[in-house]
């Protein structure tokens, strides 16, 4: 990434300031999930401000404990705002083994309320102090039902809380090894940088035949392929890792495609890559905490989620051709809403993880109406309270899998079709030869 002239930066920090006081005036509502549902989860979305080499910090000057007098400050001004990422250890059986995400866990029976769950998560997992005298809670983002089985089955409610750390000078993050393999402190402009964005591949063929394995998930992969997620890679400015942690080479996602979606259609050679990060070993954001982190980069300008977002769909060329031309005319509509500003909406509230279908809670019900992990946020841009990134995917899955039924129909008739020709074929040599 360039180095940022003065202006840029400040400016950066001019609109980080004012979107902090309206999450801090503005709190999301409180989710309560199902009946049977009494799991809860919460997560931490750490902001800090890096200070420059011309702009250091007075060290004898108190820590401020409000968004006013902490931005008042010279350094803070002139300084880079970066958010906290973790990599998850490597463990068996984890539905999120080696994932880049954010600090937390689920709540405790002993923990005050969700905020105070994602305090003392980020303390057990990078040991991190997140008390009144290092921080200030800004407030939550959109809280959602994490569901799987095509939201089927609830898991539990994820919570995600903003905090922003007022001191420069934290000690060293100490990391749990059973939990967290390394931490990546990734500055934001980097993640509104449209050349960091990339996709996912990854394999869904388990969950579509309902997490079986065996003849029917090889199968399905084989007729599918993979999964292309929208992502962004993570080009971190400080990074810390866990020798402590179990590594595990097979969680490692592959290279990035290109982002040329012409390119990709036509071969899904993946020769073009963005730079790596430290150790040769691609930072991937996606899923479940991208969902999290794009209601937080939504609320920022430029507001340029139509330009950055990639639809997600197949790798497979002949299905992800039947899903461009079936969800066509449903993109376009979410582009012209998106440039009318017409968002309005409830807030999502419920994502289901892996597959990430987002739906709202409906007497208990789920409505699966999408996929990524991505739920509709607040927008700072003109009079919108809704996510862009959640507008586009709002109904996007039911038209894609429409998309794969006819794909695969078409398949069917296609190799109905040759075997027919074949068979007569050889009924015709076989005529000749009997004369």
């Amino acid at each position: 990434m360039n180095s940022p002239s003065g202006d840029s930066r400040i400016d950066a920090i001019n609109h980080l300031r004012k979107t902090l006081s309206w999450l801090k005036n503005n709190p999301y509502p409180y989710v309560a999930g199902p009946e049977t549902l009494k799991k809860r989860a919460s997560v931490a979305l750490i902001v800090r401000i890096q200070p420059s080499y011309a702009h250091r910090p007075d060290s004898t000057a108190p820590s401020a404990r409000d968004l006013d007098s902490f931005f008042a400050q010279e350094w803070v001004k002139h300084g880079e705002a970066e958010v906290l990422f973790i990599k998850r250890a490597a463990r068996k059986g984890d539905r999120w083994t080696s994932h880049v995400a954010l600090p937390g866990g689920r709540r405790d029976p002993e923990d005050a309320d969700d905020e105070q769950a994602a305090v003392r998560e980020a303390a057990e997992e990078v040991g991190i102090d997140l008390s009144e005298n290092t921080s200030i809670a800004v407030g939550n983002l959109p809280q959602r039902v994490v569901t799987t089985s095509w939201g089927r089955v609830p898991l539990m409610v994820l919570c995600p809380y903003v905090f922003l750390v007022t001191r420069h000078d934290l000690p060293q993050l100490r990391l749990q090894p059973t939990e967290v393999a390394s931490t990546h402190w990734v500055p934001i402009r980097s993640l509104l940088d449209p050349k960091q964005r990339t996709v996912s591949l990854e394999d869904v063929s388990n969950r579509l035949a309902n997490q079986e394995t065996g003849n029917k998930r090889w199968a399905l992969a084989g007729m599918l392929g993979k999964m292309e997620f929208s992502a962004i890679q993570l080009l971190p400015t400080e990074s810390l890792y866990c020798h402590e942690s179990p590594s595990d080479d097979s969680t490692q996602h592959n290279p990035a495609p290109p982002r040329n979606a012409f390119k990709r259609f036509l071969s899904l050679s993946h020769s073009q890559m963005l730079p790596p990060p430290p150790q040769n070993q691609p930072l991937i954001l996606w899923g479940l905490t991208l969902g999290v982190v794009a209601d937080f980069l939504d609320l920022l300008p430029p507001h340029n989620a139509l330009e950055l977002w990639t639809y997600p769909t197949f790798t497979m060329p002949d299905i992800r051709l039947v899903i461009w031309l079936t969800t066509y005319k449903f993109r376009e509509s979410k582009r012209l809403q998106l440039e009318a500003g017409n968002t309005s909406g409830p807030p999502t509230a419920a994502v289901e993880e892996g597959l990430d279908a987002v739906s709202m809670p409906n007497d208990e019900r789920f409505n699966d109406v999408g996929m990524g992990g991505l739920g509709s946020g607040r927008s700072l841009k003109g009079r919108s309270f809704e996510s862009a990134v959640g507008t586009m995917l709002e109904g996007y899955y039911a038209c894609m899998r429409k998309g794969v039924t006819y794909a695969l129909i078409c398949r069917a008739v296609g190799i109905a079709t040759v075997t027919a020709w074949l068979w007569s074929k050889r009924w015709a040599f076989g005529n000749v030869f009997a004369r």
